[in-house]
């Protein structure tokens, strides 16, 4: 049986009104605070992260609580970082019906998640679910990727845009380095497509809900991360260039217009190609061939 009837969740508008207000709460831009209003989208949230009774959940940026009573409700146990301490003291009510929740006041991206999993799920995995503020998403997200932190997913809500690049397919618009590196790490789904008038207060965009299932393994082989991901940077900081000169160009980089025009001949690509063009396999496969030339 849940433990608060939906009625009287945070889903409800008039329930978080009368939170904020009881509280005085000043929703604070700075934190890219919008808090969702809609229950149908918060299970929404809760199903696309497949939560279970077995699960331990790692939530940023739990707001007034909204989306933690949900997953509260599903998980064996939930773990909330927070930034904001006028949101802590209104989550000490807004949760106090949960007794499968610890919240901590810090910055996620100067958290050590290695040493929550040992303090709060035996060393395991968690799954990560969040209303991301939109200002700071990309880091976030990249943070938990790069960091190799112990997850096994991501499910988050992000402005559209940016939940449409990190699923996007090469030739598309969408398309570059964020999709990339996002699909280094993991596959991608594109849960849901969310409204402003889901939030309040209403964001100028829209949003979405995307889900990140870490890979076991890469699904590339190469030999130099740090090279391929320089490649790919330049590749798309003048995406109207052809590839060869977007590398040649780049300052981070010393190789040559003919060292990436023999590199891409070699593995089969035209070296007019763009970078939009090509596929993250062939990124590794280029890296690999170029990472014997000259000096990186």
């Amino acid at each position: 049986m849940p433990v608060l009837p939906e009625s009287e969740r945070l889903g409800n508008p008039k329930i978080t009104i009368a939170f904020l207000q009881k509280f005085n709460f000043d929703i604070k831009k700075k934190f890219g605070q919008n808090f969702l209003i809609d229950s149908h989208v918060l299970n929404k949230i809760v199903d696309a992260a497949e939560i279970t009774k077995e699960d331990t959940v790692l939530e940023i940026g739990p707001g007034i609580g909204t989306l933690t009573q949900y997953l509260a409700e599903s998980a064996k146990s939930v773990v909330a970082v927070e930034i904001d301490r006028d949101a802590v003291e209104v989550l000490k009510a807004t949760l106090s019906p949960y007794d499968n929740v610890t919240v901590i006041n810090k910055d996620i991206l100067k958290t050590d998640i290695n040493r929550l999993s040992m303090e709060y799920n035996d060393g395991k995995p968690f799954k990560v679910v969040a209303n991301l503020p939109y200002y700071i998403t990309t880091p976030i997200i990249m943070s938990l990727l790069e960091d190799e932190a112990p997850i096994t997913s991501v499910t988050v809500m992000v402005q559209k845009e940016v939940a449409d690049r990190m699923d996007a397919a090469p030739g598309t618009k969408e398309y570059g380095a964020l999709s990339l590196a996002v699909q280094y790490y993991a596959d991608t789904y594109l849960a849901a497509n969310v409204p402003p008038n889901c939030f309040m207060p209403r964001p100028n965009v829209g949003s979405a809900v995307i889900k990140l299932t870490l890979h076991d393994d890469k699904p590339v082989k190469v030999n130099d991360e740090k090279l391929m991901f320089k490649l790919i940077r330049a590749s798309f900081n003048q995406r109207r260039k052809t590839l060869q000169n977007g590398i040649a160009n780049d300052k981070t980089l010393t190789f040559s217009k003919e060292d990436v025009s023999a590199a891409l001949e070699e593995i089969g690509i035209s070296p007019s190609i763009r970078g939009e063009k090509l596929s993250l396999n062939e990124f590794a496969e280029l890296s690999n061939v170029l990472e014997n030339v000259g000096v990186k």
